[in-house]
């Protein structure tokens, strides 16, 4: 059999590429649902929601770091965290050097739901398909990934 000529091998692993890129579009898909479903239940707004992943992430932030992280104006925010705050999902607090100054934080409710829930929400698909493998199969798949992260990492 002749050797692949350069177009052609080329073409191939474009084709490859492009399968796989919507294998892990697919699985990314799969693994978010159970978590964007739990999100929607509290029916934020996207400006809502980027507002919270900002809070979660830094909590303690003050009003004007938050406007400048989700570049929104002041106001808007400041609306914003005041409907975030009636629900319970964030705390406004005096910060402990300057009493002018409140830093927003998630509120207790909000911090139990990304210790004790998010991860089983984030994994649970995860686990599930991988109880329905062998060991063997479960190696494979992980040594897959790790070289292929590998492969990515060095490009």
């Amino acid at each position: 059999m002749p050797a692949r000529t350069k177009p052609e091998k080329k073409t191939r692993v474009n084709a490859e590429a492009e399968q796989m890129e919507r294998d892990l579009s697919a699985i990314r898909r799969m693994m978010r649902k159970p978590l964007a479903d739990e999100f929607a239940k509290g029916g934020l707004t996207l400006p809502q929601k980027a507002v919270m992943q900002v809070i979660v992430g830094r909590d303690g932030i003050s009003l004007k770091e938050l406007s400048h992280e989700v570049s929104l104006a002041h106001s808007t925010v400041s609306g914003i965290v005041d409907r975030l705050e009636k629900q319970g999902l964030i705390e406004r607090r005096a910060d402990a050097g300057d009493g002018r100054v409140s830093r927003i934080h998630s509120s207790a409710p909000v911090k139990e739901f990304l210790r004790d829930k998010m991860p089983a929400l984030s994994r649970g698909p995860l686990n599930a398909a991988l109880e329905r493998t062998s060991a063997d199969e479960r190696r494979q798949i992980g040594w897959a990934l790790q070289r292929l992260r590998e492969l990515l990492e060095g490009a």
